[in-house]
């Protein structure tokens, strides 16, 4: 992509302010739209509209700057039957696991710096999104090798990370974090929704089996078949069988329900696991 345009020092300046930015996350992306031409929102397909942040894609449109939808994780949906919300366009589905879907990114990244009337030699490309909805491992997709650094722990990512994806285009990744309306330490629907999606470390929540619990209400067919055990969607039946499967066991061999719980919770959100 050529960019024949005059390129702004204001723009070094503002990009080494946002490598610089410690504070919290609403600031350092409000600093990135200012300086991005591009803006990728990446969610995850299975929980589209769960993992989109309506605020900041407000702010987005309100600076006038391009937004693309990039559906990751497509290899766990089936795409046809997919109803997406008529405010999602364009939309690009990918999957970063199967490498699939880097062409049609990189031609929608084209076409939206291409339309932009920007006075830069080089353009900027913002990624932004939920915890574990695979910013980072998106970079090292488009990039083809391992630029940005990943991780399956939700929130791996600290700081603003600057990649160059070509010689006039640079990626910047910013930390993922839960929307504020959507956050909470307490609210257990809040909390089972944040895990659903892989936006909190199943490691780290209390009472994995009442989260599990809800989530069998859901997908009990999907995990019974992943593991091949028939509980007729019973969460207790599923954790005995299993945790006797792994040996999970306690004193007097008695199952350790956390320990099971937490590993159906983790293949959950690795992906192992198709919803």
């Amino acid at each position: 992509m050529k960019f024949p345009h005059k390129f702004s020092a204001n723009r070094t300046k503002n990009l080494e302010k946002i490598n610089k930015q410690r504070g919290k996350y609403p600031d350092i992306v409000k600093k990135m739209i200012k300086v991005c031409d591009v803006i990728l929102e990446v969610l995850d397909a299975r929980f589209i509209e769960e993992t989109r942040n309506e605020k900041v894609e407000k702010q987005i449109r309100k600076h006038g700057k391009k937004l693309i939808y990039v559906l990751n994780k497509s290899d766990l949906v089936d795409k046809d039957k997919i109803k997406l919300n008529k405010e999602l366009t364009p939309v690009v589905f990918v999957s970063c696991k199967f490498r699939k879907g880097s062409g049609l990114l990189r031609d929608a990244i084209r076409d939206a710096v291409e339309s932009r009337d920007a006075n830069y030699t080089r353009a900027h490309v913002g990624i932004i999104g939920y915890p574990n909805t695979g910013k980072s491992s998106l970079i090292n997709f488009l990039t083809g090798k391992k630029s940005a650094r990943t991780a399956h722990e939700a929130g791996f990512t600290k700081g603003v990370q600057k990649i160059r994806l070509s010689k006039n285009i640079l990626l910047l990744d910013t930390p993922g974090v839960i929307s504020e309306e959507h956050y909470s330490m307490t609210d257990s629907d809040k909390i089972i929704k944040q895990v659903k999606i892989g936006a909190r470390n199943s490691e780290n929540v209390k009472e994995p089996e009442m989260i599990l619990d809800r989530l069998m209400k859901e997908y009990s067919k999907q995990m019974e078949k992943f593991y091949g055990i028939c509980a007729n969607g019973d969460t207790e039946v599923l954790i005995e069988q299993l945790g006797r499967q792994k040996k999970f066991l306690a004193k007097g061999g008695i199952v350790d329900v956390d320990k099971t719980a937490r590993l159906i919770l983790r293949d959950w959100q690795r992906g192992g696991i198709r919803a």
